[in-house]
């Protein structure tokens, strides 16, 4: 006979820890004060009435119920009578949070209206080079804060929000259901005041009580150096206001790193291709390059150099967040084959061949070719 353990969603040798753990998800899903039905919520609750009490359990499990929602003696049926838990309004705190079942006097008080406003996101576009200094920026924010007229307060007179009428200054609003447990007396944040316990009676004409306006205004914020692109960087208390003298949220400055004609970002060290003539990647010499500072270096280049190889020069890269040591500047040699030879270029080009012994051949029959061609042998 599994009705009861159907409607807790229970195996019928479930422990009685699950018996009470599956009792509050399904109190908690059909609380009529949570607006759940309440005929379910008698019905779970006789559920667990019987299956959490060894003898009515087994006489269900023998014989079946007799459908008498009786209560226990009086007894909460969590066992929560005594230690641990100081009463039914403990209970209602762990169906439905803590602080639905106090009420005034009950020694927790109203809430208070201490949301902050809500943060702000910015972003700012950052070369590279300005990723090296460092940069200071003026920021234009449209972003609500406290009203002049009233002070932040939202009310006309400037002396704040008043008791609230509707609750006393609870933040909370009682009221009594009738439910398995008997009569309950439950509480629920106060529609006027919002929970808060005061309420704005006379509104500030400029801001309509909100304590705040709309407002744009200049922000300079310096970003220091070694920033990656994603980073944020926190300026508290500039976001926005919060409601009637709430504390302000904060600005965010996203950083957005553009990309560099000439340099690729790598970690800390920055890269960037040079090409260089075949004759002057066989004899050596000195390049000239540019740097993220704007100056230009010499960069020794050695005889022999091969397509791929890479020409360092040290801490003219990026510094790391805030400043400090710096990452190097990477050279990818790229090395130009010459095209478009004459004919007394390319005599000289064969003379060289043959005094190194290089064979060449036939246009028509190149390494390729005859790589293929001993395949086929």
């Amino acid at each position: 006979m599994p009705e009861l353990y159907d409607l807790l969603d229970l195996a019928e040798d479930a422990s009685p820890d699950e018996v009470k753990r599956a009792y509050r998800r399904k109190a908690r899903e059909h609380h009529p004060d949570a607006g759940g039905d309440e005929e379910a919520f008698k019905a779970v609750t006789h559920a667990y009435q019987v299956l959490s009490d060894p003898e009515k359990r087994a006489r269900y499990d023998r014989f079946g119920d007799d459908g008498t929602p009786g209560s226990r003696g009086g007894q909460d049926p969590f066992g929560f009578g005594g230690a641990g838990f100081g009463g039914i309004n403990d209970v209602i705190d762990a169906f439905f949070g803590a602080g639905a079942g106090a009420g005034p006097g009950g020694g927790r008080g109203p809430r208070q209206r201490t949301q902050p406003g809500r943060d702000v996101l910015v972003v700012v576009d950052l070369t590279l080079e300005e990723v090296v200094t460092g940069v200071g920026r003026d920021l234009e924010v449209d972003v609500a804060r406290g009203c002049d007229t009233c002070g932040g307060s939202g009310a006309a007179d400037g002396a704040g929000p008043s008791r609230c009428r509707t609750c006393g200054g609870a933040g909370q609003v009682q009221r009594v259901v009738r439910t398995a447990f008997g009569q309950l007396a439950t509480a629920a944040p106060c529609g006027d005041c919002q929970g808060a316990g005061t309420t704005v009676t006379d509104p500030c004409t400029d801001c309509r009580g909100e304590g705040r306006r709309a407002t744009t205004r200049t922000l300079e914020v310096q970003i220091p150096a070694g920033l990656e692109d994603g980073d944020r960087i926190p300026v508290r208390g500039e976001g926005e206001a919060g409601r009637q003298g709430a504390p302000p949220g904060d600005l965010y400055v996203q950083i957005r790193v553009a990309e560099h004609e000439l340099f690729v970002r790598d970690g800390r060290n920055v890269v960037a291709e040079v090409t260089v003539p075949v004759t002057q990647a066989a004899l050596g010499g000195t390049l000239q390059a540019p740097t993220l500072d704007g100056e230009q270096v010499e960069v020794p280049l050695p005889a022999g150099t091969q397509p791929g190889d890479v020409l360092t020069v040290r801490r003219a890269g990026l510094p790391v967040r805030g400043g400090g040591r710096r990452g190097d500047l990477q050279l990818l040699v790229r090395v130009a084959v010459p095209t478009g030879l004459d004919e007394a270029q390319r005599r000289l080009l064969a003379e060289l061949a043959e005094l190194r012994g290089e064979e060449l051949r036939p246009d028509d029959r190149g390494l390729f070719s005859r790589l293929r061609g001993a395949f086929q042998r």
